[in-house]
């Protein structure tokens, strides 16, 4: 245990990240995390997942797991129904895409931009095309510019495999658009862009209330530094062994890895077993 908070002893509901939480390096559901959440099921406790997917890529592994309540896309921004109809949304300004692309495009940051249904790029051959493709499900759209997609923009995602300069263009864009945008990276390599109240943190809330459960009975699992929001809203945080030191440490309890059943672990152990 990580933080000084007292973790909740009631648990009315299950939120999951999906990446680097749910499935592995190679995005796939194992058996025993099939079994994990069955068993959280068979309890009789509502399960749902948030992630930085577009909904459209989160439904493949909502139909497997038999999700059955609302979950969230875009880092919070898309709260769907399990028919992935849209419950509600909260798209990034236009002003506030448009900066966002600039300066993007200003430090030679390949981008991409999701509306509506679709994944527009402008560099096919860009970092991370071809992972993003598996992982989603459905390929990108390639276009000459962004144009009046900017208008209706669920989520903006700068990418790069240079980490650390991400991290420096991280803190630098949060500054220029200050309070009119969420900026904070999925992955290492993934810069994510979206409206102000488009957070894990907020999109917690609001599939709390949805779900008819208070904030504070609500589990939550995750990996990156965009579940920390989430973490903070929840009433037991649990961070995953492949998460970053500084996103553990904002965690109640950790696992193992997702590589090595992480999920499951934490599912066994501090909610259906009760070591917390």
């Amino acid at each position: 245990m990580t933080s000084r908070r007292v973790p909740t002893t009631k648990i009315s509901a299950i939120v999951s990240d999906v990446d680097g939480t749910l499935v592995t390096n190679d995005k796939q559901l194992t058996d025993r995390t099939r079994l994990a959440v069955a068993a959280i099921r068979k309890a009789g406790i509502p399960f749902s997942v948030i992630s930085s997917r577009p909904p459209r890529g989160m439904a493949p592994l909502m139909k497997a797991l038999g999700v059955d309540r609302p979950s969230a896309g875009f880092n919070g921004g898309v709260i769907v129904a399990p028919d992935l109809s849209v419950l509600q949304q909260r798209l990034a300004s236009p002003g506030s895409a448009r900066r966002a692309i600039d300066f993007l495009a200003g430090r030679g940051i390949d981008t991409w931009v999701f509306s509506g249904p679709d994944w527009l790029l402008q560099n096919a051959a860009g970092s991370y095309v071809d992972h993003e493709t598996r992982t989603v499900g459905f390929a990108p759209i390639v276009v000459d510019q962004f144009g009046k997609a900017l208008d209706t923009t669920a989520k903006i995602v700068g990418v790069s495999d240079k980490h650390d300069f991400l991290k420096e263009c991280e803190i630098e864009l949060a500054r220029l658009l200050g309070s009119a945008a969420t900026v904070v990276r999925s992955q290492l390599y993934y810069l994510d862009i979206t409206d102000r109240l488009a957070n894990k943190g907020a999109g917690l809330l609001e599939l709390a209330r949805l779900l008819g459960v208070p904030a504070a009975e609500v589990a939550v699992i995750g990996d990156g530094s965009n579940d920390v929001t989430m973490f903070e809203q929840s009433g037991l945080s649990i961070a995953m062994g492949n998460a970053q030191p500084a996103v553990k440490e904002k965690a109640d309890f950790v696992t193992a890895s997702n590589g090595e059943e992480g999920f499951a672990m934490a599912i066994e152990r501090f909610i259906l077993g009760g070591e917390r």
